[in-house]
């Protein structure tokens, strides 16, 4: 069977089974702050098996997308090694959220793999929770008896609490799960040692490829175990892996789910995969980062230095180094790959070939930026060497490895080789150490403590009503209190709340809970409103508050700020607005890639390749301001159809997920129409007036616009002209003010060239003062002396011309502009090549006098400081060095 056709026999077989199949999720998670991306297949359904929202169906099934790459689940440093690690891979999944469980689960997976995979029986191990005395767990019997009607006894293995007890993460829904493993090795190996022997032992060919986890529990954070309300079942099969195991191969990259790709590649780079166990692990590297680079820029997340854009870097930076350092490629490659990618998953992930282009766009500039990085790396490599040498050490420190790692990407062994290379090598340890220091930091940054929900009531519903009100009465239903950066937040549920959690890149609701008790009134600040999953969760700092709540049993009333919502829905409806102008000047190929909806100003990010021109905005601008002058009026509809939405031409944006039923905002059905969850106004009109503040380039492919409405314009327009004023009257009023300023830069220009005649004279004068000075060492040439030039620009162009003059020279220039001295040295001839001599540890050695530090290349270093009369002492410190030419 081909890939496609696996894929499709599974979700075949699960929808005659009555489940209902789900598109993938993105896999970058957007309102989970447990989570970057979606690392399982269960990551989308999880607020079912939490309870906080019912299941729409109660079976599905689904082929997800999902990430490991990071925390837990981090399987990165092993993919391209190994033959059946991935970043990237496919999750094929069936659930029963409070359906059928334990048996059916069994004994469908059984009969998907035997009957219709045609896998054989007599090669598949099969394990069951072995129970955990510590957690007072008994074993899964239950999954053991089951089993024991298909498979015999010898095929099924009792699994410890790390392997046969799955856990999302720290907390959270878990369960005792049954693995179903396949043994793919050739007869002899089989007759050799036994396959049940080499189960969950990382061996290349007996592998899992099904886990049926059975959700019956949640783990609190103080580490115990509390019942779920109901049972469920959540399995995941690896795609990849069990294309292996059907298709008859000895790896996961010999199936065509990556082989057309590596092909391609090897063509390419003029080398056969299977011959060179180097380019090997290179071309899995390379088919593997792919995807994962690819579909993360088209479920929306653009490589970046920050969180979940920085792994996306990451990854992507491994693979230029593999067909840098094994394939010997030294222009953007990856790009290249991604028609191919995008063809082939066109049926089932259609979002990377909707944005074939932008996405190879986006990774080709990637890659051209990364190989300038890693040529300077390369330089700063050499650097470091040619100190090291000099000061006869044949350690790189530690530190100085980690920098070359943190900030050009050079992995620790690409730095150790080519220290070999120079009969150097490096310290790990110290190296390690680094590495862990920003780990530690890392984690201290990011820590959060969050305590377990204390539940006040019953009443799992959680109900927005701010579309159509700004207060609600309601009931708190749970609460938390939770830790993070030395501040201690309290997060809130209510049943109802007119409060907008911060989503699709509007900033959450601020406002107040107020209640009363005993006739006295408590009014609770919340100062954001986030989403959890699908939890609206209002954040207050007050104080007292798990004393207070736990004893009060009363309703509350929620009221936002509605200014603060007035100013937000005017950016909001504006971003419409902008969005549509933007596709109707420059072309429809322009898709939002990001927003930001706040009270004072809106940011819009939109996919295009080069510099929006001021004519294109103006007429941008112009446009929107049309619109809100027609004042149209707002067209709301809930809980359409998504295909019935799809069909009215709404606009939906990549990376998000949406349900069966969505909402959609209508400006003008010839104009704008969007899928949409955030607030509006009720006429464009209420906007007031829109004016563009900038547009910008933030990545490769992706412009950003910043623009304000209503009186954040006016205020702008205001300044403006305010400041225009203060121009006028410094100008002393002219007729022309453009003219006028012109003249004044005119001026300037002038005057700048004349000053610069004058320090070129000055420098002259100073060069021929130290060259009367000059006295001969030996065969050498020694100049000791200062410059007082007005930049350390100058004093190096003074100092180069110097060289110029002489074959063997010692020369060292201080020089004092601003307060601030200079140290310059510069060296050439004998002093280099036969006294060995480094300009870098001359200067850092000067530099103490004056309280600086500095470096450069052997041949010419400079450094600053902060004590100007340490200037004397450091060149007399330099006569010492002068010594060592005459030895």
């Amino acid at each position: 069977m081909r890939s496609h056709e696996i894929r499709r026999a599974f979700l075949d077989f699960f929808a005659e089974k009555g489940h209902k199949i789900e598109p993938s999720a993105p896999l970058v998670i957007k309102n989970d702050p447990t989570l970057m991306f979606t690392n399982a297949g269960m990551n989308q359904f999880k607020d079912y098996f939490l309870g906080n929202k019912p299941a729409p169906y109660k079976r599905v099934a689904d082929t997800q997308k999902c990430l490991r790459v990071s925390g837990k689940h981090n399987d990165l440093e092993e993919v391209g090694i190994d033959t059946y690690h991935h970043t990237m891979f496919e999750m094929l999944g069936n659930w029963s959220f409070g359906d059928y469980f334990k048996k059916e689960a069994l004994e469908w997976s059984w009969e998907l793999l035997t009957k219709v995979y045609g896998l054989p029986p007599e090669r598949m191990y099969v394990s069951v929770f072995g129970g955990d005395a510590k957690e007072n767990l008994a074993s899964d019997e239950d999954a053991r008896n089951i089993w024991r009607t298909m498979v015999p006894d010898s095929q099924i293995l009792d699994g410890s609490k790390k392997d046969n007890f799955w856990e999302m993460g720290e907390t959270g829904p878990c369960g005792p799960c049954s693995e179903i493993h396949i043994d793919l090795r050739n007869a002899d190996e089989v007759a050799a040692t036994p396959g049940r022997d080499l189960v969950n032992n990382d061996h290349p060919q007996v592998v899992e490829i099904w886990n049926n986890v059975f959700m019956e529990f949640n783990r609190l954070s103080d580490g115990s175990l509390q019942r779920l309300p109901e049972q469920h079942v959540d399995t995941g099969m690896g795609f990849e892996r069990l294309c292996m195991a059907i298709q008859g191969k000895q790896s996961n990259y010999d199936t065509d789910v990556f082989q057309p790709m590596i092909q391609f590649m090897g063509k390419r780079a003029g080398v056969t995969y299977g011959e060179n166990i180097k380019t090997d692990i290179a071309l899995r590297v390379l088919s593997d980062h792919i995807r994962a680079i690819a579909f993360t820029i088209a479920d929306g997340q653009l490589p970046s230095n920050n969180k979940a854009g920085y792994v996306i870097r990451r990854i992507l930076r491994r693979a230029v180094r593999y067909y840098y350092n094994f394939l010997n490629i030294r222009e953007p490659f990856l790009h290249t790959l991604v028609p191919i990618l995008a063809e082939q998953f066109a049926d089932v992930f259609p979002e990377l070939k909707a944005q074939e282009a932008f996405v190879a766009r986006v990774i080709q500039e990637e890659e051209v930026s990364f190989l300038r990085t890693l040529e300077t790396g390369l330089k700063r490599l050499d650097t470091m060497l040619e100190a090291l040498k000099a000061d006869s050490k044949n350690i790189i420190p530690g530190a100085e490895a980690f920098e070359l790692f943190d900030t050009y990407g050079f992995p620790k062994d690409l730095t150790a080789l080519i220290a070999r290379e120079n009969g150097l090598s490096i310290d790990e340890t110290g190296f390690d150490a680094s590495m862990q220091a920003q780990k530690t930091r890392s984690r201290k940054d990011s820590a959060v403590e969050a305590g377990d929900w204390q539940y006040l009531s019953d009443d799992d519903e959680v109900v927005f009503t701010g579309y159509d009100d700004t207060e609600a009465e309601a009931t708190i239903t749970r609460f938390r209190k939770v830790s993070a950066k030395g501040k201690t937040q309290y997060q809130l549920v209510l049943n109802r709340t007119p409060f907008y959690a911060e989503s699709g890149g509007q900033l959450g609701d601020t406002g107040f809970i107020t209640a009363e008790t005993n006739g006295e009134k408590r009014s609770i600040r919340i100062s954001d409103t986030k989403k959890e999953n699908d939890l609206i969760i209002h954040i207050s700092e007050d104080e007292g508050l798990d004393n207070w709540l736990p004893a009060y049993e009363g309703t509350v009333t929620a009221t936002i700020d509605t200014g603060r919502r007035t100013a937000i829905s005017s950016n909001h409806s504006a971003t419409h607005l902008l969005h549509s102008a933007l596709r109707k000047v420059l072309g429809n190929h322009i898709a939002q890639k990001g927003s930001l909806v706040s009270p004072d100003v809106l940011r819009f990010d939109f996919s295009h390749f080069s510099k929006v021109t001021a004519e294109e905005l103006a007429e941008v601008e112009q446009i929107v301001n049309s619109k809100i002058r027609e004042n149209i009026l707002l067209e709301e509809q809930r809980y359409v159809p998504i295909d019935e939405a799809r069909n009215m031409g709404a606009t939906a944006l990549f990376g998000e997920k949406y349900g069966s039923l969505v909402r959609v905002i209508t400006f003008d059905k010839n104009y704008s129409v969007e899928l949409c969850g955030g607030t509006h106004v009720p006429a464009t009109g209420k906007i007031g007036s829109f004016k563009l503040l900038a547009e910008s380039s933030v990545a490769a492919g992706v412009r950003r616009i910043e623009a304000v409405t209503a009186e954040g314009a006016e205020q702008y327009v205001n300044t403006g002209f305010a400041e225009l004023a203060a121009v006028k009257d410094l100008l002393k009023n002219p007729a022309d003010v453009v003219k006028a300023v012109e003249a004044l830069l005119a001026d300037r220009q002038r005057l700048s060239k004349v000053n610069e005649l004058l320090q070129q004279e000055k420098l002259q004068e100073i060069k021929k003062s130290l060259l009367a000075g000059a006295r001969k060492t030996g065969n050498t040439t020694v100049i000791i002396g200062r410059a007082d030039l007005p930049s350390a620009d100058a004093v190096k162009q003074l100092a180069f011309e110097i060289k110029e003059q002489h074959e063997n020279l010692f020369l060292v220039i201080g020089a004092a502009a601003d307060g601030k001295p200079n140290l310059s040295v510069m060296l050439s001839g004998e002093p280099l090549t036969e006294r060995g001599m480094n300009a870098s540890v001359i200067v850092r050695d000067l530099a103490k006098s004056i309280n600086g530090g500095g470096g450069g290349q052997n041949f010419f270093a400079s450094a600053g400081g902060k004590d100007v009369s340490g200037l004397d002492e450091a060149l007399r410190k330099a006569e010492d060095f002068v010594a060592q030419l005459a030895g």
